[in-house]
């Protein structure tokens, strides 16, 4: 199922602003909230797709990409965005923030003082950066590419938990498991009240009793992953795609880290890109060009055969629609153009410049251009900007 646009979701013209675009995702998750709307779960898709657009236009960088590339720019790779697999305590974990006391009135999911004295911290693996080559066939046609990453996963004995068998753990007796603790200073303001992060626990509210022996309580270790990276046809070199949840593990169960592709085009041996076209040098001989000939040029999918007009002037550029690249929203293909060069010899043997000593001065050898041998300037201004 095709997702929607990000900007129609959130009720936002594409040039809002920051502003706009948090007051709309706070009115979105006002009426969507699950606490207003119990076991509801066409509620909590829109909750969650919501929290999904405003992940992507309240940041920058994804934002530019989004409204470049469409959602293939985000993450062709599998899985992005909140409705890739991220609960919902992940979302209120990191943008509960935005909403002040909105919620204070509810339970459970809620954002407000008596449940934001309840949340707990939950940390986030770091991200990954990978560089993936790709030939232009594989760019013409998308493709999976399966790549082995060192990096930190879950640890297998306590299974992430850190603690030896899974359970080992006490309520902690210094924020008594709320993860954050509260201190009253007495100003001529009066007094003020403010909570920070809990020094004993670090925010996770209890402690671990019996540490795991394989990762020393940290719940991650060092090991391999085979990651496989879906690439949309239509990329281009220099573009980020986004794997979520696949970088690092974080500590004790948190959210794991994303993967950042960069992708790389490999040099084509006969073909040149320029957007989405292709180009090919074509080198004929003079008597090809001033008879005509029936040649093959090299294309994405393997050999074409085009015919060359008697009197074709070197710089001129022939085109094969389609045959170049997909655009990467899906919106048509790009052309292979065909540029003619004229191949002069570099050295003749003496029957061979008899034979153009007695060319030199024919009639049909003066050269006389029409107004329609443009030169080679207006040739490729005319291919390339019109």
């Amino acid at each position: 199922m095709a997702k929607r646009d990000y900007y129609e979701i959130l009720g936002v013209s594409k040039d809002a602003d920051s502003n706009e675009i948090k007051k709309a995702y706070r009115k979105m998750a006002l009426k969507y909230h699950p606490d207003k709307n119990p076991d509801d779960k066409d509620a909590e898709d829109k909750f969650k797709e919501a929290a999904e657009a405003y992940e992507v236009l309240n940041n920058q960088e994804k934002r530019q990409k989004y409204d470049q590339f469409g959602h293939a720019g985000l993450g062709g790779a599998a899985g992005h965005g909140f409705g890739g697999g991220m609960s919902m305590d992940d979302i209120f974990s990191q943008f509960g923030d935005i909403f002040g006391d909105a919620f204070s009135g509810f339970g459970g999911y809620g954002f407000g003082t008596t449940s934001r004295q309840q949340r707990r911290r939950t940390t986030k693996g770091s991200n990954l950066r990978v560089k993936v080559k790709l030939t232009l066939e594989e760019i013409a046609k998308g493709v999976e590419k399966k790549i082995k990453v060192r990096k930190y996963i879950s640890c297998k004995t306590c299974r992430g938990t850190g603690a030896a068998g899974g359970s080992s753990f006490s309520t902690c007796s210094t924020c008594h498991g709320s993860g954050q603790v509260t201190r009253i200073t007495n100003t001529f303001l009066g007094q003020m009240q403010t909570s920070s992060t809990c020094p004993s626990c670090g925010g996770e509210g209890k402690i671990i009793t019996n540490r795991c022996n394989a990762c020393a309580g940290h719940g991650i270790m060092k090991g391999e992953d085979i990651i496989a990276i879906k690439i949309p046809a239509g990329v281009a070199e220099g573009m980020q795609l986004t794997v979520t949840g696949k970088g690092n593990a974080a500590a004790r169960g948190g959210i794991p880290g994303d993967i950042i592709v960069l992708i790389e085009e490999a040099t084509h041996p006969k073909l040149f890109r320029d957007n989405n076209n292709l180009i090919f040098d074509q080198y004929l001989s003079f008597p090809e060009a001033a008879l005509g000939t029936t040649i093959e040029v090299p294309t994405i999918e393997g050999k074409a055969r085009i015919k060359i007009a008697p009197g074709t002037q070197p710089g001129k550029v022939l085109r094969l629609k389609g045959k170049g690249l997909p655009s990467i929203n899906g919106y048509g293909r790009g052309d292979l153009l065909v540029n003619i060069n004229i191949w002069t010899p570099k050295s003749l043997s003496k029957e061979e410049k008899d034979t153009l000593e007695q060319l030199r001065n024919a009639k049909n050898f003066i050269p006389n251009p029409s107004s329609k041998d443009k030169s080679i300037f207006n040739r490729m201004k005319e291919y390339f900007y019109h």
